[in-house]
């Protein structure tokens, strides 16, 4: 593709170099060196670790046509190629990918997805809808990304991969025929402009607590990026005439703020009897979950297998989608019902080494855990043994606050890594256990610090009795440990397995030598 063709979809750029753009083919685009190809176009990004400008001579090795920066500094005197300057290269390459792959999106009803807890759920939960109505629908969440019958690892510790990714596989849906695209769309995805270009139709917000603060630096930033959903939203491109659409949690204190953004249609759930999608009779029983929704023109039943009391406003942030999409009540509790579970999120695991409740959950926020910690208790009859730790450099101050969590709704703590990175994993392991403490849990008896996760999801597993639930949190569907700058393999479903083949193996050599006895 011709460069100077790519340029216009960018404002306020100068051109450096000696040669005119027209004259500039592009073959591809890179902001990585490592897979960048000769005759792409390489985008310089100052990344949070890394600043991409200080590669822009092993690009120029490597055979790019063009460079896009920043920073005029980098720009090499005397190559033959055009150096482009632009204030903002993350937006940019969003922008200039939409181009390259032919504006996909404007091509999808596109769905965006964001809050803190819920999005894989409630993104998944359309996608199901979406499909049983018979809409061929892509979907992007931190699992994966399902285009047609194909499934794709987005990258490790992602929610919402990059721009030119999103671009790409925005780009393959459209060959699929899909007709829509579904984006679990993160706080850093819209923070870092890696949305940008992507046209969105409808925009959900399933709540707001604190996350990432970290990288956001205060809550009133962090919820800036959830907002800016909402304003592309309101300014994306029109598409002929489908609405823009805005659902929205009415019982999250954050209601107020996002309500104020232009749709043409705006759409509320909860359980207060002002939304337009309202719950009431929930109840949890017999690993069902059923609650009446009541609509502002009927009333429905729905069952659903998914766990956790919680999933009632995921279910109901997508039957609102449904609704606004013109999808039938029986079409939506048919799909609802047939949804059996949702990887690595509140999963029950089965297994034959004794009458407890096996589950794998992502819950590695303050508020998921303990609403996983809730959902739990609504059905376990003995103790509940849980698994989790808190990842390096994020969220230092939610250490304390999931320890103090646990320390009030768990029996048995097994405070262990998850990502500790370049941190010491005893230090965030200590910061987690003083909230424990904090709730008069004692070192040995209510809770257990142990650094190997293997070794903490054994001892939780072979310590659990009849009529107990283990839940291990904060890993789920992640196939990678980091520690340092290392992605070491893991899988959170063989590590149980394993320990539960060994549980199991015990109560046989336990059973044989009780036989043996008599």
């Amino acid at each position: 593709m011709i460069l100077q063709k790519l340029l216009k979809s960018l404002q306020d750029y100068t051109v450096l170099g000696y040669k005119a753009v027209r004259e500039i083919d592009i073959s591809g685009i890179s902001f990585n060196t490592r897979n960048l190809e000769k005759g792409d176009l390489f985008v310089a990004i100052k990344g949070v670790d890394v600043n991409g400008h200080k590669y822009v001579n092993k690009a120029l090795e490597k055979g790019a046509s063009a460079i896009l920066l920043e920073d005029e500094a980098y720009v090499s005197k005397g190559k033959d190629i055009p150096f482009i300057k632009i204030q903002n290269t993350r937006k940019a390459l969003a922008l200039i990918a939409a181009a390259f792959y032919g504006f996909p999106a404007r091509k999808l009803k596109v769905i965006g997805v964001t809050g803190t807890d819920g999005k894989t759920t409630t993104s998944t939960i359309i996608h199901q809808i979406l499909n049983d109505a018979g809409y061929k629908t892509g979907l992007i969440t931190s699992i994966n990304a399902i285009i047609g019958d194909k499934a794709f690892q987005t990258g490790f510790h992602t929610t919402t991969p990059d721009a030119l990714s999103l671009q790409k596989y925005l780009a393959e849906m459209v060959a699929s025929g899909s007709e829509y695209a579904i984006i679990e769309t993160s706080s850093h995805g819209l923070a870092q402009y890696r949305v940008e270009a992507c046209e969105y139709d409808i925009a959900v917000l399933t709540n707001i607590t604190s996350e990432h603060l970290d990288f956001h630096k205060s809550r009133d930033e962090y919820i800036s990026a959830k907002a800016h959903l909402f304003e592309l939203l309101s300014l994306s491109y029109k598409k002929n005439d489908i609405p823009k659409i805005s659902v929205l949690n009415y019982d999250d204190p954050s209601y107020g703020t996002f309500s104020k953004y232009d749709a043409d249609q705006h759409f509320s759930f909860g359980l207060n009897t002002k939304a337009d999608f309202l719950a009431d009779e929930i109840s949890q029983e017999n690993g069902l979950l059923k609650f009446t929704i009541h609509t502002r023109k009927d009333k429905f039943n729905v069952e659903s297998h998914l766990l956790g009391i919680y999933n009632v406003y995921n279910i109901l942030a997508a039957v609102a989608v449904a609704y606004s999409q013109n999808i039938s009540k029986e079409k939506i509790i048919l799909s609802i019902a047939s949804l059996q579970h949702i990887k690595g999120r509140m999963e029950r695991i089965a297994h034959k080494t004794g009458n407890f409740n096996m589950i794998i959950d992502f819950a590695h926020t303050t508020n998921a855990l303990e609403n996983a910690l809730d959902s739990v208790r609504s059905f376990t009859k003995g103790l509940i043994h849980v698994v989790f730790g808190s990842a390096g450099l994020r969220d230092v101050q939610k250490r304390k606050e999931m320890g103090i969590v646990a320390g009030k709704l768990a029996d048995k703590i097994y405070i262990t890594a998850e990502d500790p990175r370049t941190e010491s994993v005893d230090d965030i392991i200590n910061e987690i256990a003083a909230g424990c403490i904090q709730e008069g849990r004692k070192e040995g008896i209510d809770f257990f610090k142990i650094p190997d996760r293997e070794k903490a999801i054994e001892k939780a597993i072979l310590s659990a009795q009849d009529g107990d639930t283990v839940i291990t949190c904060g890993k789920a569907h992640e196939t990678t440990m980091c520690y340092g700058a290392q992605e070491l393999p893991w899988s959170e479903y063989l590590v149980v397995q394993n320990a539960l083949k060994m549980r199991e193996l015990m109560l046989t050599e336990n059973h044989a030598e009780k036989k043996s006895r008599l």
